[in-house]
């Protein structure tokens, strides 16, 4: 149900943004995250926005990265700024429900290289 896209290559120091969006009425969103995996390593949350406002970002991506949504609260943004190579990794969004359902989008590589 979740549809993410704005992956590719781009070159360090260069700009991204990711867009997920819910293709189905999904039961009273709570809050909404990106995590990332690159290869070798485990899945790690990157960002996530809470219904009420408030955000929090991995340590790796404060200051580069920011998170945001649309009113409605089925689309979710991350505006990726300054990538490193280190930022490579299939990017996934996550959906989490007020009846603790949980929502995977099926990921978008971001490759940062020159």
């Amino acid at each position: 149900q979740l549809q993410a896209s704005g992956g590719g290559l781009v070159q360090p120091g260069g700009s991204l943004r990711l867009s997920c969006a819910a293709s189905g009425s999904i039961f009273s969103i709570v809050s909404m995250g990106w995590y990332r995996q690159a290869p070798g390593n485990q899945r790690e949350q990157v960002a996530r926005i809470i219904r009420g406002g408030s955000t929090n970002y991995a340590d790796s991506v404060k200051g580069r990265f920011t998170i945001s949504r649309v009113n409605a609260w089925n689309t979710v943004y991350l505006q990726m700024n300054s990538l490193k190579a280190e930022d490579t990794a299939v990017y996934y969004c996550q959906f989490l429900s007020a009846n603790g359902m949980d929502y995977w989008g099926k990921g978008t590589l971001v490759t940062v290289s020159s």
